[in-house]
């Protein structure tokens, strides 16, 4: 199987032809300024060294670099995406990830958010036969990765999550649960859990009757708190320190009040993160005593990149076109290709 999968940069080959016009436009416009000074022929005479073919070799070569660049830059790809399907028992997990701006703090290495991420990023080499979904959530909540059985992906878009991928700051653990319940499949019934990562500092009411809710649509939530209950301040990227609307220094804290609550509403476990442990390991081992359903896994192969090939080639034919001169040079006339096949026509008619 045969595909590009950037083909978007494929628009960029309506360049070559637009080149070759514009350099036939500036070739006639040059012979036109030359016959009006005298005869081209006599004119041609008096510049031996100008070659006309020389030009067009010269453009041709660079629209065929421009051509091997292009589509360099679409990435060509061979190979199969679907590998196989594989049908086992397993369960639905979405995970809520807090990204709010406490989650910079640094009394977990490097922060708490980074290593959430890393935590979870392990919880994934431990799935089998289980689905996976991902929610980042501040203020407000939103799917970063759909219900999906291809763990690949799910590294990927693990890597990419960061405090500024939600616009709404804040902690609207309400949000998040409600959309986590929108977001599992109709055939997961009696195997749906949600695992929430936050340091529990809700800004809006009502997460404790979304997760009675949950509960009894046969959803457990198991929730991790991560952060210091003693508090601690927000260091930003920049170095400086997160301050409020009145210009104070903000000051975060583990709120384990709620994150319990949740936990005990749908019958899940509660853990206080550490360093040294995150506690998904413990969820996860609870999650795989649920009841499982039937799961169609699809194993996925990875495509042959071939963009590095068509760099080469682009490579080697700008090398070209620049060795190339428009001028005749002495040195090489006897290996002038442009000329080698006029000589042998005129030697045969003599």
């Amino acid at each position: 199987m045969f595909r590009f999968a950037q083909s978007e940069y494929l628009l960029l080959l309506l360049i070559i032809p637009l080149l070759i016009i514009i350099y036939a436009i500036c070739a006639m416009r040059k012979r036109r300024l030359l016959a009006k000074i005298g005869d081209i022929k006599l004119i041609s005479q008096l510049m031996p060294d100008v070659s006309r073919r020389r030009g067009w070799f010269k453009i041709i070569l660079f629209c065929a670099a421009i051509f091997c660049i292009i589509i360099a830059l679409s990435r060509p790809q061979t190979g199969a995406k679907v590998k196989k399907e594989e049908t086992g028992k397993g369960c639905e997990v979405m995970i809520l990830l807090d990204v709010s701006n406490s989650m910079l703090a640094q009394d977990f290495k490097p922060t708490r958010l980074e290593r959430a991420k890393l935590a979870i990023s392990h919880l994934v080499d431990r799935l089998k036969n289980d689905r996976i979904g991902l929610i980042v959530f501040a203020g407000d909540a939103f799917v970063q990765l759909p219900i999906t059985s291809d763990y690949v992906s799910a590294k990927i878009f693990l890597k990419s999550i960061s405090p500024g991928i939600v616009p709404v700051q804040g902690t609207n653990i309400s949000k998040a649960i409600t959309l986590a319940k929108q977001s599992f499949t109709d055939k997961s019934e009696k195997s749906r859990a949600i695992i929430i990562i936050s340091d529990g500092e809700d800004h809006e009411e009502g997460s404790t009757e979304i997760a009675r809710d949950a509960a009894n649509n046969g959803i457990i939530i198991h929730t991790v708190g991560i952060g210091s209950t003693k508090g601690t301040q927000i260091k930003l990227p920049d170095g400086n320190f997160l301050k409020d609307k009145n210009g104070d220094v903000v000051t975060t804290r583990l709120n384990e009040t709620i994150l319990k609550t949740i936990a005990q509403e749908t019958k899940g476990i509660y853990f206080a993160a550490t360093n040294a442990d995150l506690g998904l390991s413990k969820i996860i081992d609870n999650i795989h005593e649920m009841e499982k359903k039937e799961i169609t896994k699809i194993k996925y192969d990875e495509y042959r990149e071939w963009f590095v090939y068509f760099l080469l080639l682009s490579l080697i034919l700008i090398i070209a076109e620049m060795l190339v001169l428009e001028r005749k040079n002495k040195w090489l006339n006897s290996i002038d290709i442009f000329r080698s096949k006029k000589l042998k026509l005129k030697n045969q008619k003599e």
